[in-house]
């Protein structure tokens, strides 16, 4: 293989900001103080990773993790309402498109019914006429 770098696909998250590890004697002697100053951060471009050591109390814990969930529900939020609204209106279309034969069948069926009744007043109102279309015309 040759030794070119390949450029990975737009939906590939890529690391952009190289992050440098706290020294091991300053993080040892003031866990809580950087934890502290890490879980204060609300400017994504200045996060900071925790290290594995680090004990967070649980207001801080809570504090981060709604943080995290308020960030992932802003980037989910932005096309949710669209792909909702596109599935919806899918399945809606599809169970229009099933329900309409039997519609037409039934709407066919009440019309069919009605103008039979309307027909049947008629002739029972007026005994004597009969209907224009059985007799022929003097014209």
């Amino acid at each position: 293989m040759t030794g070119t770098p390949r450029t990975p696909p737009r939906f590939v998250p890529t690391l952009t900001t190289v992050l440098e590890p706290a020294p091991q004697e300053a993080a040892a002697e003031a866990p809580t103080a950087s934890v502290a100053a890490q879980a204060a951060v609300t400017e994504p471009s200045q996060a900071v990773a925790l290290s594995p050591e680090a004990k967070l109390s649980e207001a801080e814990a809570f504090r981060l993790e709604e943080q995290l969930l308020h960030r992932v529900l802003q980037r989910v939020d932005l096309s949710l309402e669209e792909r909702v609204s596109d599935a919806v209106s899918a399945a809606v279309q599809q169970h229009l498109d099933t329900m309409i034969p039997g519609l037409r069948r039934e709407i066919e069926a009440v019309l069919r019914a009605l103008v039979s009744e309307a027909l049947a007043r008629e002739l029972s109102d007026n005994p004597g006429s009969t209907p224009a279309f059985g007799r022929e015309t003097l014209g």
